[in-house]
């Protein structure tokens, strides 16, 4: 099957349809096996009666991510992209969503139990304070922030 996703002006996708692999397109063949072909865009048009449309890789093979509900396609870089988590977040190089501060390395407390485990932090991104976040499962529950100039969490 292949699936399509309809934009809106400003690139949101709208929504994913599936849409059968044996249409036809010009050259010969089908949607099946053409990925990316027009005439699959042209088909969405047709039978949805409008519309702008691009097709979107279940298995991510192609145009980086498969498309949902909310994710926005940048036609500059021909690639869906997941919506944007954090108005501080920036795209990197590989464009994936970062935050400014890089995601703690210590998300563990404790000493490990007789079966080698330990306890991890729930980690949660605070965008007012541009910070990452910890709780802990204790009772009660401990809350910290993460200091990234010592690579430690501080007692909120």
């Amino acid at each position: 099957m292949a699936h399509f996703a309809e934009i809106d002006d400003n690139g949101t996708v709208l929504r994913v349809v599936v849409v059968g692999d044996d249409i036809p397109v010009s050259g010969g063949g089908t949607l099946g096996d053409n990925d990316m072909h027009i005439d699959g865009e042209k088909w969405c048009i047709s039978f949805f009666k409008g519309g702008v449309w691009k097709q979107t890789s279940y298995n991510s093979t192609f145009r980086k991510h498969y498309a949902g509900k909310g994710y926005v396609y940048d036609s500059s870089k021909d690639k869906f992209l997941l919506p944007q988590p954090y108005a501080s977040w920036a795209l990197d190089a590989n464009d994936d969503w970062q935050a400014p501060v890089t995601y703690p390395t210590v998300t563990s407390y404790g000493t490990p139990d007789e079966d080698g485990m330990v306890d991890t932090y729930l980690i949660t991104w605070d965008e007012p304070n541009l910070r990452w976040l910890a709780e802990d499962n204790s009772d009660p529950i401990n809350n910290f922030y993460w200091n990234p100039s010592t690579s430690a969490w501080v007692s909120a």
